[in-house]
């Protein structure tokens, strides 16, 4: 039985594939892009953009028979069965869920982002496995890819059958690689007559890989003659023999999500089923996750406004002390924080979903801000949930309705959304990747500055360039449109809060200036500097997105107006602390002390911290398995449970 081999590459060698991997162009402004560079281009924002009539209208048409739907669907059965039911999906591909947002000359429903948004919403209500099975389908399966880098012949041949809901999987991760791609270790293999590719290897936590009909693998190509060679993306049939799905996971939260180990041994791929060229695998999976990665602030969003409604009813009925709870401060400041924070959610996913729709700017940026800092805020939406809900809020719903009580599922939700922080790029890799973007115009102009690999005579070219470019750009920094009472008057109450974000942009993009200056070469390492200033950079994102949507609701004259207004006042001033704190912490922190500690920790010098404790979980295994790359000798007893791409 063949072993797969590990990888082994270098920090500098992964770090120069992701760097090609990249979208080197910016042939399309970026509002956050230019907020990072401290000119605040609200006019990229403002009028905060709107779907067409016509897109609304068919938006709401399609969500009116979904929820019709999902209403008849029980998620509490999901959760105590642990996978959704067969007859849900069935249902779920009638109504052409699968195809969301495939074309409909390709037998989909041809929705919008915007609509899409709202759909995965709807959908993951009910339980956020559905919204999962969905998002991982259409988000980063199939469709997306090859709508984004597919030939007409292979869009022709596959988009219809996810369409009618063939469910689709995305296959990346291995048991030894997690977020560095240079170290993938399946293979890839032309075949000796030039006709297919010979896959071999395994992959984890693939979600939606249990129950698929279609892959998405990426995989090695060997280079050699005739042959770029490079990780490259395939659409595989998941019946092919020699694929096995040897498990299916199971996690914390998501709980009907079907998500497991692949393996593949000596699959034959047709060349036809290779996506664009080899070696393209991880640019088109880079650009697909530029829109694909709004399908998880959908979902918070979501969550987000469960929470606020579940908050609301509780805190009105639960009565402590003579008064409801709610009254109380302790309390009443939990619930303004999770109702200003719900409409900036919302405010962000559609200002991001909209601008992806118009096609006129460009949000890779956007769509990562939008990515991380939905996902940390709606964690502590649900935990601030709990809170309110004391006991009930750490019973779960069976066990509430058991005791005749209604079954509000605050703990699950806990427990479903933490994923979302890990998912499509971790928090932590979140913040290099756009830290990485947010310093793109310095590296153009002072790259070899920066650059520790660099030779004297490159530092030395790059200094003349980069002189030209800072004596422009940095005396642009001292003053601005934030400094002038009179700006920003049309936003009205919240024009302090718009010359607010002007200011603070400024200010980040000096604060960048410095640490450039103060660490050169070695600021790649201070990841926790540039990790505030993507936070910093998301929050002021999230002030900007709350005002300019509360402005256009304002000029709309409607009651919703009004309230938008106190909702965008409210979260601003919130955000206010947090965006002064996080200024406080560039400087003032213990990242070097951090950073001695956790090598003293790592060398064993606090071992005798860890005594008196007993951990159950030494001899049960290795830390990574090792995998087989042969053939199985399990049956496949997992291959999928359903086959819903049959239906008509």
């Amino acid at each position: 039985m063949v072993t797969s081999a590990k990888v082994e590459a270098t920090e500098e060698q992964a770090r120069q594939l992701v760097e090609e991997s990249r979208e080197t162009t910016w042939t399309k402004p970026s509002f956050a892009k230019e907020l990072f560079l401290g000119r605040y281009r609200v006019d990229l924002i403002h009028p905060f953009p709107r779907p067409s009539a016509e897109d609304t209208a068919k938006t709401d048409a399609y969500l009116t028979r979904l929820r019709a739907y999902c209403e008849s669907i029980d998620g509490s059965v999901i959760e105590a069965q642990g996978r959704i039911p067969e007859e849900y999906v069935r249902g779920l591909a009638e109504l052409g869920c699968f195809g969301l947002k495939i074309p409909e000359e390709y037998g989909g429903q041809g929705l919008s982002q915007v609509g899409y948004n709202k759909a995965l919403m709807l959908v993951g209500s009910i339980h956020p496995s559905l919204g999962a099975l969905l998002s991982a389908h259409q988000s980063i399966g199939v469709p997306e890819p090859l709508k984004l880098a597919g030939t007409q012949e292979q869009k022709q041949r596959f988009l219809p059958r996810c369409a009618k809901g063939a469910i689709t999987a995305f296959l990346l991760t291995e048991p030894d690689v997690g977020s560095d791609p240079a170290r993938i270790a399946s293979t890839a293999t032309p075949t000796a007559d030039g006709e297919a590719y010979e896959l071999n290897g395994v992959k984890l936590w693939t979600t939606n890989g249990v129950v698929a009909e279609l892959l998405i693998v990426m995989a090695r190509v060997p280079k050699s003659e005739g042959h770029r060679g490079g990780v490259s993306a395939f659409v595989v049939e998941a019946d092919s023999p020699g694929i096995t799905v040897e498990r299916r996971n199971a996690f914390m939260g998501l709980r009907g999500i079907e998500n497991g180990v692949t393996r593949m041994y000596n699959v034959r791929v047709p060349k036809e089923n290779l996506i664009g060229r080899e070696g393209d695998g991880l640019k088109i999976a880079l650009t697909t996750l530029n829109a694909g990665r709004l399908a998880i602030p959908a979902m918070c969003t979501a969550a987000s406004k469960w929470s606020l409604k579940i908050a609301r009813e509780w805190c009105a009925a639960r009565v402590q002390w003579g008064r409801p709870i709610g009254e109380h401060a302790a309390v009443g400041a939990k619930v303004s924080y999770i109702a200003a924070t719900t409409y900036a959610l919302e405010a962000v996913l559609d200002l991001s979903a909209t601008m992806y729709d118009e096609n006129r700017n460009d949000i890779r940026i956007e769509a990562a801000l939008a990515k991380l800092w939905a996902s940390e805020m709606s964690c502590r939406i649900a935990d601030e949930l709990v809170q309110i809900r004391g006991g009930r809020g750490y019973e779960t719903a069976a066990s509430l309705q058991a005791r005749g009580e209604r079954a509000v599922g605050a703990e699950q939700l806990v427990r479903d959304l933490r994923i979302n922080r890990i998912f499509e790029g971790s928090s932590e890799i979140m913040r290099l990747l756009i830290a990485r973007e947010m310093a793109d115009a310095h590296m153009a102009a002072a790259g070899a500055l920066v650059d520790r690999h660099a030779e004297f005579k490159e530092k030395a070219k790059a200094a003349v360039g980069a002189g030209g470019f800072y004596a422009k750009w940095f005396p642009q920094l001292a003053v601005g449109p934030g400094t002038v009472p009179a700006m920003f008057s049309d936003f009205g109450p919240l024009a302090p809060h718009m010359r607010f974000v002007e200011r603070m942009a400024r200010k980040q993009a000096r604060a960048l200036m410095y640490g450039m200056a103060r660490w050169q070469a070695k600021l790649e390492y201070r990841q926790m500097f540039l990790g505030r200033l993507v936070d910093l950079g998301a929050e002021l994102f999230a002030m900007s997105a709350a005002c300019v949507r509360a402005q256009a609701e304002r000029v709309d004259g409607t009651t919703e107006g009004a309230a938008a207004t106190e909702l965008a006042d409210v979260f601003c001033r919130q955000a206010r602390l947090r965006v002064r704190q996080l200024f406080d912490s560039l400087w003032d922190n213990t990242d070097d002390e951090d950073v001695h500690l956790t090598r003293n920790v790592l060398d064993g010098r606090y071992r005798w911290l860890e005594e008196g404790v007993i951990d159950q979980s030494e001899g049960t295994g290795p830390w990574i398995a090792d995998w087989q790359a042969g053939p199985s000798t399990e049956e496949n007893l997992l291959r999928p449970w359903l086959r819903v791409g049959a239906v008509q």
